[in-house]
């Protein structure tokens, strides 16, 4: 596992910000899914020793986070939310004062520093100071920034913040090539579920300070249950009011067409006896795939049920 927590807790004054939060992630690319407020941002600071935990334990890459920060921050890159280069600075020389205070020789900084920002798409602004670049750009500053030092892992925070959709695209592609043929494990905490699906293997949803859900996304998609679309000859508002008095989601997708969302535990089973029973016939009847959105939608509804 590169990272596990035990009943990890964060308070501030009275207001708790991690609740006994536990979890393991085995690696590759990570999403960290929830709203604004849900503790993403608290659980990364904690993991990278820059917040002190209130109780409990976490592990990066093998390392206590408490006992072991200096060792945890020259293995982890790091691309916070917030702004964050030397104004007057143009980017060679930032990256190559941050690749010396990660223990780098000047030299071999230098270099690579230049090579980094050439696979971020910074190589011809890399003479420009960093203050006079556009927030796309910033970005790609930001995470050439995290990667300067040739990290195991990074945290990228909201990484697509303010970029336009083409730019966007470009850095999520960067992302996956990051995870996939770098050899870099890779924790992206974003509140745009379309970015964590499309650069993420496994996911963890997170509310006010608590994990709601974990696992890959494929399980998470099983677990929130399958929806059908289908299609009846008959009486189909007492076909669809046979499934709504029974607290199932029925929407329709156009004029003809039904979506019956059923939990983990039903089967198509229960779409033909309701036809049998409401004296319809099934004219068509395919699975539709569950999205990230109807994993998070779960996760949050669940919670909201258990309050």
């Amino acid at each position: 596992m590169i990272i596990s927590t035990d009943q990890l807790s964060v308070r501030f004054g009275k207001f708790e910000a991690l609740k006994g939060i536990s979890l393991k992630i085995p690696g590759g690319a990570t999403g960290l899914l929830g709203p604004n407020g849900a503790g993403k941002s608290t659980l990364i600071k904690t993991l990278l020793g820059l917040i002190k935990p209130t109780t409990g334990q976490a592990e990066v890459l093998g390392l206590n986070v408490k006992t072991a920060r200096r060792q945890v921050r020259r293995r982890v890159g790091y691309l916070p939310e917030r702004e964050a280069y030397f104004a007057d600075r143009n980017a060679v020389l930032t990256l190559t004062v941050l690749g010396e205070l990660a223990g780098m020789k000047f030299s071999d900084a230098r270099s690579r520093a230049h090579e980094v920002l050439y696979y971020v798409g910074l190589g011809e602004a890399r003479y420009r100071r960093v203050q006079t670049y556009s927030i796309g750009m910033k970005q790609r500053m930001k995470l050439a920034s995290a990667l300067i030092h040739d990290p195991s892992l990074v945290f990228l925070d909201e990484p697509t913040n303010g970029m336009d959709p083409s730019g966007r695209d470009d850095m999520l592609e960067l992302i996956r090539d990051v995870s996939r043929n770098k050899g870099i494990h890779v924790v992206v905490s974003s509140h745009l579920l379309p970015d964590v699906e499309s650069c993420c293997d496994q996911v963890i949803v997170m509310n006010l300070g608590e994990v709601l859900r974990q696992g890959t996304i494929e399980e998470l998609r099983g677990e929130a249950g399958q929806t059908y679309l289908v299609r009846v000859k008959g009486d189909r508002s007492v076909f669809a009011s046979h499934f709504t008095e029974r607290g199932r989601a029925v929407t329709d997708r156009d004029p003809r067409t039904f979506r019956i969302a059923l939990p983990p535990s039903s089967s198509t089973r229960e779409i033909f006896e309701a036809a049998v029973a409401c004296g319809v016939q099934i004219r068509f009847l395919e699975p539709e795939m569950r999205t990230l959105e109807d994993v998070f939608l779960n996760a949050l509804e669940g919670a909201d049920a258990g309050l």
